[in-house]
């Protein structure tokens, strides 16, 4: 594995692997999944895009991790570090099967890729791009700590505009003290 394993209370993040192939496809088939991340691939695109996050980790020494959930060992999503070419800066980002929505995964996994991200990383700020309709990663964003940045446009082929969302490695480590330590 070209990165670390990174564990929660009820995930593990590790780089993607050849064998999480079939959830990954299955969630690049879904068109309410990839609403906001694209749309739908094929599985032709969904192998060259799985191949594309594992070969950041080689290229960056970072990007998504693959999302499994501890007591099941199943792949449920993806999320964390992510910057190609262009990018409006270092995100942390999030896709996760339907079947898992509305159980805290994905702010438990970003909050860990978060601190991950600023400890291991050195990263000084990290943003959160996210679809304008997508008001579900909007409020994830904001149970962050992450502040309305501003509308960015996305790099080609994307070509979109999207809604950043920010926070700095100061506000990150201030919220995780809490007020008064």
């Amino acid at each position: 594995m070209p990165g670390p394993t990174l564990e929660t209370h009820r995930l593990l993040l590790r780089p993607p692997a050849a064998a999480d192939f079939e959830p990954w496809a299955a969630l690049l088939a879904d068109p309410e999944a990839t609403r906001f991340i694209g749309g739908v691939q094929p599985r032709s695109l969904a192998w060259r895009n799985l191949a594309l996050m594992a070969g950041a980790w080689i290229i960056r020494g970072f990007g998504n991790f693959s999302v499994l959930e501890k007591s099941t060992g199943r792949w449920i999503g993806r999320a964390g570090p992510w910057q190609p070419e262009g990018w409006p800066g270092p995100e942390i980002g999030w896709a996760f099967d339907r079947s898992v929505w509305g159980r805290g995964y994905a702010t438990e996994a970003a909050t860990r890729c978060l601190d991950w991200a600023f400890e291991d990383l050195g990263w000084t700020d990290a943003i959160h791009v996210v679809d304008p309709a997508n008001a579900a990663s909007m409020s994830l964003a904001k149970r962050l700590g992450a502040e309305h940045r501003g509308v960015a446009r996305l790099p080609p082929p994307q070509d979109s505009l999207v809604e950043v969302f920010g926070q700095s490695r100061e506000a990150w480590r201030a919220r995780k003290r809490g007020p008064g330590d």
